[in-house]
């Protein structure tokens, strides 16, 4: 079966067609990075109007490296949620109108859902498994039993871990996005800083990471106060450091707990050098498989929807 995947939630245009739930034949994605760079963050009403320039541009490119025709498309896999709205709608009906166009069954696909399937591009599923969604907008545990059998068990009560990233390297003074940055200059200083590790408590999946963001934010006005010099480096150490242990006590409790067989990460956050270390480390100490997706599916992109859509298609429709 061919897919072909539409994803416009927030600034990135992507169009992919995938073969099978599996096989990869382009994944095209336009990003606005360098555009929103100006204002510190995404701007829904500028991400939305890039859409629309770029939608039919994008289309045609994931139809000539795929190499397929419009007519050998069997399915069509849109994100519908959540997401910016303008930029949703953009991508919601462009998918529709090509469905229509060409009579094919549209489908819409869970942002957050899609970035779950990522993983399934890289690794088959041995169910049950615990998904760690970690990304700009959503920090999630979810219990999966089976193809789209999903619990959420537990959920960030404040910021997400990307915001909090984000928002951390402002005041660290660095370019948005920040995330990247953050996780470089963590992996060139030493956790200096006395930082909270907040575990909610200890029987809850649960994130909370406003505090921690603010605890930065006071050692920086401290410091300013006193005219001494921030380390930003020890900083960003002293604050992935905080991210990273919740993070990987959390997941892998949840593992344990749920006596699962995999353990897959997802969303942009997955990208974190550090995120990456830890759990890594901690999977092979409890003998859990784990999963990573490759770089370009970690980001938002249109693969993980026609995936994702593949799937929904074959146990919900």
């Amino acid at each position: 079966m061919l897919v072909l995947g539409v994803e416009t939630s927030c600034d990135e245009t992507s169009v992919s067609i995938v073969l099978d739930g599996k096989q990869v034949l382009s994944n095209v994605i336009y990003t606005q990075i360098d555009i929103h760079k100006v204002y510190g963050g995404v701007v829904p009403e500028v991400a939305s109007r890039h859409h629309l320039r770029k939608i039919t541009h994008v289309f045609d490119q994931a139809f000539e490296q795929a190499n397929v025709k419009p007519e050998d498309i069997d399915l069509v896999a849109v994100t519908s949620h959540p997401g910016l709205i303008g930029s949703l709608l953009v991508g919601i009906n462009a998918a529709k109108t090509f469905a229509l166009a060409y009579g094919k069954k549209c489908i819409e696909v869970d942002h957050i859902v899609g970035h779950i399937y990522a993983n399934y591009i890289e690794s088959d599923f041995d169910f049950p498994m615990i998904a760690l969604v970690v990304s700009g907008g959503h920090t999630e545990l979810v219990l999966i039993k089976d193809h789209y059998d999903f619990t959420v068990l537990g959920e960030t009560l404040d910021d997400a871990v990307g915001e909090a990233y984000d928002k951390v390297g402002r005041v660290m003074d660095l370019q948005y996005p920040a995330g990247a940055k953050v996780d470089k200059l963590a992996h060139e200083g030493k956790p200096t800083y006395k930082l909270p590790v907040v575990y909610v408590d200890k029987d809850s999946y649960n994130f909370s990471f406003s505090g921690l963001k603010s605890a930065v934010l006071n050692e920086v006005n401290k410091c300013h106060m006193k005219g001494e010099e921030i380390n930003i480096a020890d900083l960003a150490c002293s604050f992935q450091t905080s991210v990273v242990k919740v993070l990987t006590d959390k997941t892998i409790k949840a593992a344990l707990d749920y006596k699962v067989k995999q353990i897959v990460v997802a969303g942009g956050v997955a990208a974190n050098r550090g995120l990456r270390e830890s759990l890594s480390a901690a999977a092979e100490q409890n003998n859990l498989k784990l999963t990573f997706p490759k770089m370009v599916y970690c980001t938002d992109n249109a693969a993980m929807i026609a995936v994702a859509g593949y799937f929904k298609n074959k146990y919900q429709a």
